[in-house]
């Protein structure tokens, strides 16, 4: 048995079709993570970046009305919290201008809206965690499944041997074992990125939290003036 033989590409190479088929698959996931795993990172950095923009600019004292006529005439699409305040605003507004509505009604319409938003803005930055979770949890079963099934294709070929030796079984279980490793390459980065994801997820989730509750208390002020 040379070392060519137990090289890692002779090894898959030569690997039975199940075996390839769980490689093949394990790596496929793993490439996904990867692009989700860049996608999620992004799409999370602007979001706390347009978070700390706009909270900047509206705790600054802007004009409310200002503030809005702004945001919606600009060229750049509204994202993540600026949308829960377009969206609360405009509907507030849009109560105010019917006349003789309770103030009250029309705080609790302009809340309703903006939490549909907040959910919906919370829908988008979760897609693609349940994948990670997914890959996470079940890639090392995969791997194993393909150790298991390489390892016993291994033995039941030792029945056409009249002396079974190391050398016999070792390409087969080698060959084997590579599946548990991809697997574990696979699973251990999409775990990681997902606690990760998870934990900034929770921060921004409380934050707009936060704005949508001090924004409603200042939309009571002035619905009472």
């Amino acid at each position: 048995m040379t070392n060519e033989e137990l090289s890692i590409f002779h090894l898959v190479t030569n690997a039975s079709f199940v075996v390839q088929f769980v490689m093949v698959t394990l790596l496929s996931a793993s490439i996904i993570s990867w692009t989700f795993i860049f996608s999620k990172k992004k799409e999370l950095k602007q979001a706390f970046f347009v978070a700390d923009d706009f909270e900047d600019e509206f705790w600054s004292g802007a004009e409310l009305t200002k503030l809005y006529k702004k945001l919606a005439a600009s060229n750049f699409t509204p994202e993540g919290i600026e949308k829960i305040f377009l969206a609360g605003y405009k509907e507030f507004s849009r109560m105010t201008q019917k006349g003789g509505v309770d103030p009250e009604i029309q705080v609790e319409s302009a809340q309703r809206v903006m939490r549909i938003e907040l959910n919906r803005e919370l829908d988008r930055l979760e897609e693609s965690l349940p994948f990670l979770a997914t890959v996470g949890s079940i890639s090392p079963y995969i791997g194993l499944f393909g150790t298991v099934w390489g390892i016993m294709n291994s033995f039941m070929a030792l029945g056409d041997v009249k002396h079974a030796t190391l050398a016999n079984v070792a390409p087969g279980i080698a060959e084997a074992l590579i599946a548990t490793a991809i697997g574990l390459f696979a699973a251990i980065p999409a775990v990681v990125a997902y606690n990760r994801f998870s934990t900034r997820l929770d921060r921004l989730t409380a934050r707009y939290e936060l704005f949508l509750d001090e924004f409603v208390v200042l939309l009571q002020r002035q619905a009472h003036k």
